[in-house]
């Protein structure tokens, strides 16, 4: 009666990686329980991330083709256009939002375009908007751009309302540190980069306020959410963010955070599912409205029995 935080699978959004091909389900090998998927077997676990009452799904592609430009991104028969035009033939009630960045489509992993061996933030306004654009033409209901390239979301926003989508709502990566928690992703997306790494565009895991900044920034551009990414070691970051904003605030409980947890349970060092459901609450306590996490499913079953 006097719990002061509770969670839901209403909470939750569930990631997927998409693939090409047929009755393709392969295990990423850092993140026991996710899987690489062709469209036909994710949308199986798409109905079943649905039937446990999780009313969302980013969605990862993982392109047949990389190039410089990340071409395939904006592709309107891309790996990612084909897989939510399934899941809403499907599922049309499973919410579907999409990862908007380049790192998974360029040969080089980074998530912008590249000049002179630097990531060239406005050249890389348009490709960005036009993946936004092509997932909204495939049926998205949102679209989250993961880049941290400095006017993104205005850029996006601008291009889907010209284009007719001015009813998609944009979720933003505002506050994405340059973390060591995304190892197991970039096995999973296949999106390490080729050379140097992204501390360029991505933030310093020392500055707390800047994260104000940058969100203030995104929210002025037209983010309709904002995400603090990674989770747990951005407690505080996520808590002075509801704290000063009045917008819903999302939370990447990343690649490393699961990694770390089903690891150690593995090696019975700890109690999975209770460090688990813990970590959820946190999250949750700190103030994040919608927490993003692979354990989506397993909390789901535990919540629902």
């Amino acid at each position: 009666m006097v719990r002061q935080t509770t969670i839901s699978p209403d909470d939750f959004i569930y990631p997927m990686f998409v693939t090409h091909g047929k009755g393709i389900r392969k295990e990423i090998s850092s993140m026991p329980g996710c899987y690489q998927e062709s469209i036909d077997e994710l949308i199986k676990n798409a109905k079943e991330v649905y039937s446990l009452g999780i009313p969302s799904v980013i969605l990862f592609g993982i392109p047949e083709h990389k190039d410089e430009m990340g071409s395939s991104a904006y592709d309107d028969n891309g790996i990612v256009q084909n897989a939510i035009k399934a899941i809403k033939d499907s599922i049309p009630e499973l919410y579907v939002i999409t990862d908007v960045c380049m790192c998974e489509y360029t040969s080089h992993g980074h998530c912008g375009f590249i000049d002179k061996g630097e990531v060239d933030n406005d050249k890389t306004l348009s490709l960005l908007a036009m993946e936004a654009v092509s997932h909204a033409k495939a049926g998205a209901d949102m679209v989250a751009p993961s880049d941290m390239m400095d006017g993104r979301v205005g850029a996006i926003r601008a291009a889907m309302d010209r284009e007719g989508f001015s009813n998609v709502p944009i979720m933003s990566y505002a506050a994405k540190y340059a973390s060591a928690f995304y190892g197991p992703f970039r096995e999973a997306a296949e999106s390490t980069p080729q050379f140097g790494d992204r501390r360029s565009y991505q933030m310093d895991p020392a500055n707390r306020r800047e994260a104000l900044k940058e969100v203030a920034l995104d929210i002025e551009e037209g983010a309709d959410i904002v995400m603090v990414k990674p989770a747990l070691s951005y407690l505080d970051v996520i808590s002075d963010i509801k704290s000063s904003f009045a917008v819903p605030v999302a939370a990447y409980n990343v690649s490393g955070e699961y990694s770390l947890i089903k690891a150690a349970g593995k090696l019975g060092w700890i109690d999975e599912d209770r460090i688990m459901m813990e970590i959820l609450i946190s999250i949750k306590r700190a103030g994040a409205d919608l927490i993003l996490t692979y354990f989506a499913k397993d909390a789901a079953k535990i919540l629902n029995d």
